[in-house]
């Protein structure tokens, strides 16, 4: 077992034609294809999670976790190196964990280097299933919250620190841009999105893939996987097709064309990858069954119609069961949910994908090879385009990081600067009843859910509001808990407050004037709040001194909504999931937000 490395080692040169640096790219693929074993080709088909230890050390048989993880039976055993890493750590820990992998890799027999991806890890949102908080990566607002600056610059700015943060720990690969339209008002994935104005998302992906890949791929790039294609808003009663009771993806007002636009913008743009969503589309004349099973959608849609080349990678889980917090989750092969998982690999592979998601199956390809159900000029089609972006990435040529350096980039002063103003940016005022903010001089403040030696800095605390000349007040956007642990991460249903939840917070809007934040993860129906608030802000991640920095003048309200508030739940049930902006008579509408003077 090679153990955790600080050193910066290069790969082993043995003299064939692919670990040539100065061999044309094509060249070196091809000769590194003619090397390969069937076996060695079907790993690099399949992208998996992996994890690390608090150290940096890797994860072996029989070590605790989320997951059964075996990175060396992975690497040597099923020849797979493409991985997605989970959870948070030390930027120094990463990168030693980084090396060590990537050291691992160069003494399989071809040296094929690993390529790491991570879901998005720079703002707020902690959900293993889609995001994680920043930790020690600089904080900006979710992408709802670079939307509501609409500012394509700030979107570069914020790709291209991503870019530099992640670089410095080894990934090259972004599991994002997410560019949904935010369409159905109780879809639980909306955070992730830039909202549900698609000229604004189309803006924005430019600027988001220029930022993470620059102007070409290249060793100083991450590669976006852009997702979810063709554009998993219109989700059936806003579930999400992570689970089976939100399967159905629905075009009730005709425009499916329209969830398109992002992923046009995103493939001029010129981004690498691209994802698949789960859902399985009902009553269109695509096939019904999901994304990534979906021929008439991935080869006739996305690489005939669009002329996409890039890499085509599942969403996570398609083919195989899988446990995750102890509970059993089935394969999400939506309308093919009968077929052998042979059979959906196959389906996976005909419908014109490259690499399987959240699998460690190679197994199954072999198989569809030897059997000559799939033949193996299919699997190179694939290999090819998965083999030269490592090329391209440099990571045949120097796939190791520096752990100083690592230490030095992640959360440097100038990337946490950045982030806390666009967080303040990102801030819609959306009431301001008698020119209440901004609040000047030190009041006697009552505060919930604001971090008490924060607020002590901006008024002279005091406990309950009955002794408070003002008081803020924190909440998260409303919603249905689930019984099961993976699903209760997904916040989804409803998005007012019970008259249970709602009745404590109007008494104390009653009782002394008070500035109400409510973070937007969602639309939420929040009309007596708004309409008895001293002032209403929206968050979409933002600490509590950005907050307060609004409301006592010391940073100016930029934001505009990204999608509209629903006054409620009746409109939300009436309106049509594909259509943005589509509730009668909104609280708000889309674009909302006041300035102050």
């Amino acid at each position: 077992m090679i153990g955790v490395m600080n050193a910066v080692p290069r790969v082993r040169d043995e003299g064939h034609p692919y670990q040539n640096p100065a061999l044309p790219v094509e060249q070196r693929v091809e000769d590194l294809l003619g090397r390969m074993t069937v076996a060695e080709k079907a790993g690099q088909l399949f992208h998996t999670m992996i994890a690390m230890k608090p150290d940096g050390s890797t994860v072996e048989k029989g070590d605790p976790g989320i997951l059964p993880i075996d990175t060396t039976q992975l690497l040597h055993g099923r020849h797979m190196t493409h991985f997605n890493l989970l959870g948070t750590g030390d930027p120094a820990a990463m990168a030693r964990w980084q090396n060590t992998v990537q050291a691992m890799a160069a003494e399989t027999r071809l040296g094929i280097p690993v390529t790491v991806s991570t879901d998005p890890r720079h703002a707020f949102t902690d959900n293993v299933g889609a995001s994680f908080n920043a930790g020690a990566f600089s904080a900006w607002p979710e992408p709802l919250g670079l939307a509501a600056t609409r500012d394509p610059q700030l979107v570069y700015e914020f790709a291209d620190t991503v870019r530099r943060e992640y670089l410095a720990v080894g990934f090259r690969v972004a599991l994002h841009p997410q560019i949904d339209l935010a369409s159905e008002p109780r879809w639980s994935r909306q955070s992730g999105t830039f909202g549900s104005d698609a000229a604004l998302t189309s803006r924005l992906v430019r600027a988001y893939v220029r930022g993470l890949q620059g102007d070409r791929l290249g060793s100083h790039s991450v590669s976006a996987m852009v997702k979810h294609f063709p554009g998993g808003g219109p989700q059936k009663d806003g579930e999400d097709p992570h689970f089976p009771h939100g399967k159905e993806q629905i075009y009730p007002g005709g425009m499916r064309d329209l969830h398109l636009e992002p992923f046009r913008a995103a493939i001029d743009a010129g981004c690498a990858q691209m994802m698949p969503y789960y859902g399985q589309p009902v009553g269109t004349d695509w096939e019904e069954v999901g994304f990534g099973f979906n021929r008439t959608v991935i080869q006739g849609l996305l690489r005939d119609r669009l002329g996409f080349d890039g890499i085509v990678c599942t969403d996570w889980g398609l083919v195989s069961d899988a446990e995750i917090f102890g509970e059993v989750h089935q394969a999400r092969a939506w309308g093919l949910e009968s077929l052998s998982d042979l059979e959906k690999a196959a389906r996976i592979l005909d419908a014109g994908c490259d690499q399987f998601g959240g699998e460690a199956r190679p197994e199954l390809v072999v198989e569809l090879v030897e059997s000559g159900r799939v033949p193996e000029h299919r699997v190179d089609t694939s290999l090819r385009r998965l083999l030269r972006e490592k090329f391209v990435l440099g990571l045949f040529d120097d796939p190791y990081v520096d752990v100083d350096l690592a230490a030095e980039t992640v959360g440097r002063a100038d990337f946490t600067e950045a982030g806390a103003r666009a967080q303040r940016r990102s801030l819609p005022l959306l009431t301001n009843t008698g020119d209440t903010l901004p609040v000047t001089g030190r009041p006697k403040l009552y505060v919930e859910n604001v971090a008490a030696d924060v607020a002590g800095r901006y008024g002279e605390l005091v406990p309950g509001p009955a002794r408070a000349d003002l008081a803020v007040l924190r909440l998260r956007t409303p919603h249905e808990p689930r019984a099961n642990a993976f699903e209760s991460l997904f916040h989804s249903g409803r998005l007012a407050f019970t008259d249970e939840e709602l009745r404590p917070i109007l008494d104390l809007l009653d009782a002394v004037p008070t500035v109400v934040c409510v973070n937007l993860e969602r639309a939420a129906v929040i009309p007596e709040i708004a309409t008895r608030a001293a002032a209403l802000i929206a968050d979409y991640g933002a600490s509590d001194a950005a907050i307060l920095d609004i409301v006592f003048g010391r940073a100016r309200p930029e934001g505009r909504l990204p999608f509209e508030l629903p006054r409620s739940m009746t409109a939300v049930a009436a309106s049509r999931p594909d259509v943005p902006n589509d509730t009668e008579n909104p609280l708000f509408p889309h674009g909302a937000g006041l300035t102050l003077d």
